[in-house]
Formats: structure tokens, C-alpha cells, sequence
């Protein structure tokens, strides 16, 4: 008899998209054929929009795979994500946040003003949360401050943060999935306490998912797309 389909769940980490909506696209039917049937879960570490040609390509994507497999699509804020909600909100300059990137993802929805953003899109940017603890894992978008707990961490260094953080190798308790700062050999950066999967995509380098089995808490494999 064929032996029995592995039940185990599954979940798929992917790093900064930066308006690479082709890309995106090919690293989520990776991870659909690599599932194969099983239980699967989808968390990504925000920086959707900015830098790259189809920001607005890429929230449309990320919401229709929402409205597929809810909840099984666990969707953080990034920097780039905030910036632009505070620009929205009129607490940060628009000139910042234009030459952060912000210029390219106006570009892609064919607007001038970020306030005439379709309003599914700002109301689906502000329901982006910080975090997703899985129990192995934390899953944030920069990282975390080490010399707090997990429990007290600021919504600013979850999405900002760079060292301390990137030098610390002390156990934070879970293993800390995160992108915010590009690696720019096209691999992910695997640490004892840490797991960067920013590839930079839109930088000429793949998009990459972490693939993290419910049993164990390190990464057991990585997809990519190019």
C-alpha cells in the first residue's frame, strides 16, 4: 500500500515583497505545490508596497489569497506599511516616505496623492498586526529589542529595529523570524536565535519562505522565487 499523505501542518515565512508582484506570485505556488494537501499556514513579514513596480499588484494578491484561505494567511506590518498610514493619517511628511520608495508605489495605482488610495486597500494596511507568536516562533518584521521580553516589545522596534538586535546571540525565548534588512548574497541568514528571510527581491534577489514544521522549531527547508 502507498504510504499515508503527511498530515504534519506547515508553515511558510516569506520575506520583503517591495512591489514584486511576479515574484510573489511564483514563491506562493511553490509553497502550494509544496504543501501538497497539507494544512498550511502563510505568514509574511511585511514591506509589501514601495521600491518595486507593483506595489498595488501585490496588496491585491495578498487580499485575494486572504479571502481564499482566511485566516490560514497571516499578513504583518512592515516599516514601508507604516510610513504609509502615517503619511495618510498627516503625521509624517509625504516627502520621507516618497523617497523611501513611496513615489514607485503611487506609480503602480496611478494616483499623485496617497490619500486616493482605494480605501480597501487603507482599511486592509491598517488592519496589518506586529506580530505572530506560533509558540517555536516569533514572527516580526525587523526584530525585537533583546533587552526586553518578548511581552514588552514596542511597535517601533518591530518594524525598525537593526542591532542591537542583528548582533545579539542571546536566546530570546523563540526563534525570531524576520526580514527589514536585506541579504544581499540571495540566502537567508541562519542564526542560532534568528532567521533574516529578506533576499532582497527587489533588488535583482529571490523572494524566499522559510519552511517551519509544527515538531520543530528551525527552519526544515527554504523556497524561493526569481
Amino acid at each position: 500500500m502507498p504510504a499515508a499523505p503527511d498530515s504534519t501542518p506547515i508553515t511558510y515565512a516569506v520575506g520583503d515583497i517591495h512591489g514584486s508582484l511576479s515574484k510573489l506570485r511564483g514563491l506562493i505556488s511553490r509553497c502550494e505545490q509544496h504543501a501538497n494537501g497539507r494544512s498550511m499556514t502563510l505568514v509574511f513579514l511585511g514591506d509589501y508596497i514601495d521600491r518595486g513596480p507593483q506595489s498595488c499588484g501585490v496588496i491585491d494578491c495578498l487580499i485575494d489569497l486572504w479571502s481564499r484561505l482566511g485566516d490560514r494567511v497571516i499578513t504583518l506590518q512592515g516599516n514601508h506599511e507604516g510610513m504609509l498610514l502615517e503619511v495618510i493619517d498627516g503625521t509624517m511628511p509625504n516627502e520621507f516616505w516618497l523617497l523611501q520608495g513611496g513615489a514607485d508605489t503611487l506609480r503602480s495605482y496611478g494616483i499623485d496623492d496617497p490619500r486616493e488610495l482605494p480605501r480597501q486597500h487603507v482599511d486592509w494596511l491598517r488592519t496589518l498586526r506586529l506580530s505572530y507568536d506560533d509558540g517555536r516562533r516569533l514572527f516580526v518584521h525587523a526584530g525585537i529589542d533583546p533587552e526586553r521580553p518578548l511581552h514588552a516589545q514596542t511597535a517601533h522596534d518591530m518594524v525598525w529595529i537593526r542591532e542591537p538586535f542583528l548582533s545579539d546571540e542571546r536566546d530570546h525565548g523563540r526563534l525570531i523570524v524576520h526580514g527589514h534588512t536585506p541579504v544581499r548574497t540571495g540566502t537567508p541568514d541562519v542564526r542560532g536565535n534568528r532567521v533574516n528571510l529578506d533576499t532582497g527581491a527587489v533588488f535583482g534577489g529571490p523572494l524566499t519562505a522559510g519552511v517551519f514544521a509544527s515538531g520543530q522549531t528551525p527552519p526544515i527547508a527554504f523556497l524561493q522565487a526569481r
